[in-house]
């Protein structure tokens, strides 16, 4: 199936989305929009890849555009203030490299460097302004976008934020531990743990400074608000799972929504595409329901008063971002070089990455 996406350039161009990963019901009903600042913040983000050094310059020239870190974060927070969606990027690409330098302590079994880095991300979430000039320019990228991401709202938002992420850290860990000891969590285990290790509540908290004023608690966790919020991030998370279930067997993962039911359930291969298929389409149609409830819910927050009516403005925008989030993640995995495994060299090690032991000074 062909459709039109934005990518990278300024005309439409068209992608090719295999018939076993198109979502015909994802591009008919959640069409795709890009915040009207993404050129600006595609060209700030690779020249902060460069200057925090997360990035070889000539990785940054060759690939970082091409990534489509940008693409996804322009498309899930619209309405952002243009400050504020570019701190979300520049912290979404260090979680992208973060991401990767994990793979790579993995594959390597650099354990002492993956605990110490463990221990400086959660001292910087707590005190970023003291680790901004930190050696391992992974630390100091972090302790950069959290001091720009802590000044939008109050410190309580900062204070769940960093609680949320530090749960995100853990999770690593245990990631970490699970696939250096060939360990394959139970279908139920892995939900659990994909929740944390996707950061669905950090994506659902950056939806308040896009939106512009933190939601109080009987807000955010009211079951409408909750529930949309919840599968638009399964969703995501599970569609990540489906298109990266057969490059995922071929490196001896065990962290897949597939490959667990393969393990503990008895599914064959195409079973279990099958399966996590069903549930990335049970998302979309559940999501479509619970955003009329979540809608109905921001409705009545509107009470006739100023503070009502501000209340029920952010909820609408925050709830018409979680809709956003799918076509957004859809459209990436079909753009990105990160998902495009058959053009590598070497199918084991992404060309973008930086394979030498970091952090290991």
């Amino acid at each position: 199936m062909h459709a039109f996406s934005h990518g990278t350039t300024a005309t439409p161009t068209a992608i090719a989305v295999p018939p076993s990963l198109s979502l015909p019901m994802i591009e008919a009903a959640f069409p795709r929009q890009l915040h009207s600042y993404w050129p600006q913040l595609q060209e700030k983000t690779r020249t902060w890849l460069l200057e925090k050094r997360l990035m070889p310059a000539d990785k940054v020239e060759e690939y970082a555009d091409g990534l489509c870190y940008t693409d996804l974060m322009a498309g899930y927070y619209l309405g952002a203030p243009d400050e504020v969606l570019q701190a979300i990027a520049d912290y979404s690409a260090w979680f992208f490299v973060w991401d990767d330098r994990h793979d790579r302590d993995i594959v390597h079994r650099r354990r002492g460097a993956w605990r110490r880095l463990k221990h400086r991300l959660h001292a910087a979430l707590d005190s970023p302004g003291e680790h901004l000039h930190h050696e391992d320019p992974l630390v100091a990228a972090f302790a950069d976008t959290m001091v720009r991401l802590y000044a939008f709202l109050p410190g309580t938002w900062n204070a769940r934020f960093a609680r949320h992420f530090h749960s995100v850290i853990e999770a690593y860990d245990r990631e970490f531990r699970n696939r250096t000891e060939g360990v394959v969590p139970t279908v139920e285990e892995y939900l659990a743990l994909r929740r944390l290790t996707f950061a669905h509540w950090i994506w659902t908290d950056l939806l308040e400074p896009s939106a512009g004023r933190e939601l109080p608690d009987r807000v955010r966790k009211h079951p409408a608000y909750r529930r949309a919020a919840l599968l638009s991030q399964e969703f995501a998370a599970w569609y990540n799972d489906l298109c990266s279930l057969p490059k995922e067997i071929a490196g001896d993962e065990v962290h897949n929504l597939g490959i667990s039911f393969i393990k503990h359930e008895g599914l064959t291969l195409e079973e279990a595409i099958r399966e996590v298929r069903r549930r990335v389409e049970e998302c979309v149609s559940e999501f479509l329901v619970a955003e009329k409830a979540a809608l109905r819910f921001a409705a009545s927050l509107d009470d006739g008063t100023l503070r009502g009516k501000d209340l029920s403005a952010t909820v609408r925008a925050c709830v018409g971002n979680m809709r956003n989030w799918f076509s957004t993640v859809y459209w990436f995995h079909h753009e990105s070089g990160r998902y495009m495994v058959d053009s590598w060299d070497d199918r084991s090690t992404p060309p973008y990455v930086n394979n030498e032991a970091a952090g290991e000074k």
